[in-house]
């Protein structure tokens, strides 16, 4: 905060009142495409009456918009230093109002949750409260050069220059250039959003490594070459891109939802950090890169990627709040994955791998939702008198589930070692490797990791994605080693 300002802004006359816009000023985001996002959701085909209700006017949209998604003002995302700021003006006496572009009925529930505006100017049906309308609008209610106004926009420039004292707060380099030559600029500067981490967490670049798993079936077909291996690298880079498009979607459809969880809520798009434009841009490219590396690989791993786009669409869109049904689904995607890996070189999956692979990761999948529901109970304690029934946001699992899906996670997670014992022993598969017997080295390790996993999530120490807590624990890793060098052994005959 520019403590400048402050001590200018107090030696003028509290009659002045402090206006403030909404969109990137007193919130990290734009509510037309909060509500925009959440309209789509609830009705995908409002997609085709954007260009009609956009060709009657910005106005008739936002209306249109807000009357189907409303965003919950209490978990949006916020700008701190502002609201501080408010609060010291609030208490100096001074009128505080609230000048927004958008929708009257999204702006008003802003008001009432921060109980902080004395008045509320905002858009209507009819007409769009930005650039001159507001400068109209704010000269005849309260005088030329009478109101202080902080915004952040480049609709704002035709604001500053009728204000007392014009605040910048999160704008761009070309917006604070441009207001430059203003009188009485202060400037709340845009926090430091780590562009870079920032994006790179946005398209969750580190669930990529769950794509790994396309490189299964090079590994376990035996047809090791040149050409295998970047076919199956370029099923990597596909499958990544399309995953982060669907990443980015999820988050866009569950910004509430996000929002009032204890660790989502610090997602790129839940915090603010990265723009719901940002994210709408990047899913299509993210898509078209992905449809283009299909065009080098074979026409069946296009069938396998596209499935798979589909599939998690939907549970993404509908069925991850289905018990039982989103873990079915949550595996499959996973083996999905091993699928394209076979597809990708032309080899024909072994019907063990497939096995192993449901089994082991129905498991993962169950882990994850019972982390979940820990979470959940560690949080209602005594808060409620029946917690038991408490269901975690968004999905269909009540506390009291807890137990049953704690054997599932352990019948499954066993029955894959089960699985991966019978194909060491299958005669056909020993013939592939000099060494078999040092393949038995694999079942004591799985079985130890997958019992280790189990134990921490009844300790409530696993994180919500046991894949993720894979990646950063040590001693997965050493597991893994142990397995990686047991396997090469096998195979080469050491």
């Amino acid at each position: 905060m520019n403590k400048q300002y402050l001590s200018s802004a107090c030696a003028r006359s509290v009659d002045h009142p402090v206006c403030v816009d909404l969109d990137g000023t007193l919130i990290h985001s734009d509510m037309l495409l909060e509500s925009l996002v959440r309209a789509l959701k609830q009705k995908p085909w409002l997609v085709f009456f954007l260009p009609m209700w956009l060709a009657r006017g910005k106005a008739y949209l936002k209306s249109q918009l807000a009357s189907i998604g409303k965003p919950d003002p209490s978990v949006l995302p916020y700008d701190q230093r502002i609201i501080g700021y408010l609060k010291q003006q609030k208490a100096q006496g001074r009128k505080l109002v609230l000048a927004s572009g958008s929708h009257h009925s999204l702006v008003q529930p802003v008001a009432d949750h921060l109980q902080l505006f004395d008045e509320v100017l905002a858009s209507d049906d009819k007409t769009n409260l930005t650039g001159t309308n507001k400068v109209t609008l704010l000269k005849e209610k309260y005088g030329d050069q009478q109101f202080d106004y902080i915004g952040n926009d480049r609709a704002d420039l035709k604001v500053w220059p009728h204000a007392a004292g014009a605040l910048i707060a999160n704008a761009s380099q070309s917006v604070k250039s441009a207001a430059a030559d203003l009188q009485f600029v202060e400037e709340f500067p845009a926090p430091d959003k780590q562009a870079a981490k920032t994006f790179f967490k946005g398209i969750r670049i580190h669930q990529w490594v769950k794509n790994l798993l396309v490189f299964v079936p090079l590994m376990t077909s035996h047809q090791l070459n040149l050409l295998t291996f970047s076919q199956s690298v370029l099923a990597f880079i596909a499958f990544g891109f399309c995953a982060s498009a669907v990443y980015l979607i999820n988050d866009l459809m569950d910004l509430d939802s996000d929002r009032h969880h204890h660790s989502k809520c610090n997602r790129p798009l839940a915090s603010g950090k990265m723009s719901i434009m940002q994210g709408v841009l990047l899913t299509p490219v993210f898509m078209l890169i992905s449809a283009l590396i299909c065009i080098s690989l074979p026409m069946q791993f296009a069938w396998v990627l596209g499935a798979y786009f589909v599939v998690t669409m939907a549970y993404s869109l509908r069925l991850k709040k289905t018990e039982l049904i989103d873990v079915l689904l949550l595996a499959g995607l996973y083996t999905v994955r091993v699928v394209a890996g076979a597809a990708a070189i032309s080899v024909e999956l072994s019907f063990w791998l497939l096995a192993f692979s449901i089994f082991l990761f129905f498991s993962l999948a169950m882990i994850k939702r019972l982390s979940e529901l820990d979470k959940l109970q560690q949080d209602q304690g005594e808060q409620t008198e029946s917690p038991i029934k408490e269901k975690a946001r968004g999905r269909g699992y009540v506390i009291a589930d807890i137990q049953i899906l704690q054997i599932m996670a352990a019948t499954s997670g066993y029955s894959a070692v089960v699985v991966l014992a019978m194909y060491i022993n299958n005669k056909d598969i020993m013939s592939l490797y000099p060494s078999p017997q040092l393949l038995w080295a694999l079942c004591p390790i799985v079985l130890l990791w997958i019992s280790r996993m189990l134990l921490l999530t009844s300790r409530g120490e696993m994180n919500e994605d046991p894949v993720v807590f894979a990646i950063r624990d040590r001693i997965s890793w050493v597991l893994g080693g142990i397995a990686g060098v047991a396997l090469i052994a096998a195979t080469l005959g050491l």
